[in-house]
């Protein structure tokens, strides 16, 4: 089955899934339970409902804040446009966060957490360490929904929100997104440190890190596509340059060009935290030109280049068709974001609302 037969058919398997789901929600929020529905919903969440008359609600689904929060995602999209249009850069940061923040014990907003008697923050992690950043965008955010709607929208639900909205307004696609998270009590800087991929992977290692969450190959893909917008350090890729294999030689690869532009901005001895675009064709413009560029011998890191060359599984013929297809891609991402955002949420009881997202309540 060729490629896109294959997302094609996955799309709408997962489009049915994601509709029972929303019907079964508003059943249950309307009333209309039976008994023979109990074993096909999850269990009832009264976290923070959602449903300003008190109903609960039963797992993620998109109008989980119709009533209690509706002009949620309008606030978390003003303060946005305003911070994209001040520094582009920052829609992939945003994008970053999510997925940083899924990849260690689910959405759950542990990433935000600071340091404190009680917490290590995941902020401290080597994949995050003088990395990651868009905190004070997110710390804005919730400002202005406490402002609007106190103790409702969680920390998680914003971060999924901002990495929606940042694919959009750098030209990306949208998709419907389940809501309903809530925030953790807790973090784990060994987690952090273990499961988020590094950029020097090898492909099967980046197989087994987005297996252990429940992501497939079509997955890793696509959300490695995120990387048509933003930078990195030279610090994740210098090795390419000067030692790949242990043999001080440069990752043959790499198209000459392409190479020697990359020297000049990261020399061998200095210069670790002098940044390159990602896609340095269209650096903050969400579009499939990454995986053009990898077809070219012109990914900039380690983890990019494997999704071609590494040789295990159908990673190759997934880049060449995302490469190819546009559209394709644009689903695939779409799809793959909602199934990562499904990783290992807090509802019901479980976690809280935080009040500021860097601290527990």
């Amino acid at each position: 089955m060729k490629v896109k037969e294959r997302v094609d058919q996955k799309h709408s398997f997962d489009k049915n899934k994601s509709q029972d789901k929303l019907t079964l929600s508003w059943l249950s929020v309307l009333g209309v339970f039976q008994e023979g529905f109990a074993s096909l919903i999850a269990p009832v969440s009264l976290a923070h409902p959602g449903l300003g008359f008190g109903a609960p609600s039963y797992g993620l689904f998109p109008q989980f804040y119709q009533f209690s929060c509706p002009q949620a995602d309008d606030i978390v999209m003003l303060v946005l446009k305003k911070a994209i249009a001040k520094e582009p850069r920052m829609a992939a940061s945003l994008l970053r966060l999510h997925f940083h923040d899924c990849f260690v014990q689910g959405c759950d907003a542990s990433i935000l957490l600071d340091d404190s008697a009680i917490i290590a923050s995941e902020k401290n992690a080597l994949p995050n360490r003088n990395s990651i950043r868009g905190f004070e965008v997110i710390d804005e955010i919730k400002a202005k929904l406490e402002e609007a709607c106190p103790q409702t929208v969680s920390c998680a639900d914003i971060l999924a929100m901002a990495a929606r909205g940042s694919t959009v307004l750098s030209g990306g696609p949208s998709w419907e997104l389940p809501l309903g998270r809530r925030d953790s009590k807790i973090a784990s800087l060994s987690t952090s440190n273990n499961n988020i991929p590094p950029p020097n992977s090898t492909l099967q290692n980046l197989i087994t890190l987005f297996q252990r969450q429940g992501l497939d190959e079509v997955d890793l893909v696509a959300l490695s596509g995120g990387h048509t917008i933003g930078v990195a350090r030279c610090a994740t890729f210098k090795q390419r340059l000067y030692n790949q294999n242990g043999n001080n030689l440069p990752d043959e690869t790499l198209e000459r060009t392409y190479y020697n532009g990359l020297k000049s901005v990261c020399p061998k001895s200095s210069g670790d935290n002098h940044i390159s675009p990602l896609d340095f064709g269209s650096p903050v413009k969400f579009d499939n030109l990454y995986f053009r560029l990898i077809l070219w011998g012109k990914g900039l890191l380690n983890s990019d280049e494997v999704l071609l060359t590494g040789n295990v599984g159908n990673t190759m013929e997934l880049v060449k068709a995302f490469a190819e297809d546009e559209n394709l891609f644009f689903k695939q991402f779409a799809m793959s974001m909602i199934k990562m955002g499904n990783i290992n949420p807090l509802t019901g009881f479980n976690g809280e609302v935080r009040k500021n997202c860097r601290y527990v309540n």
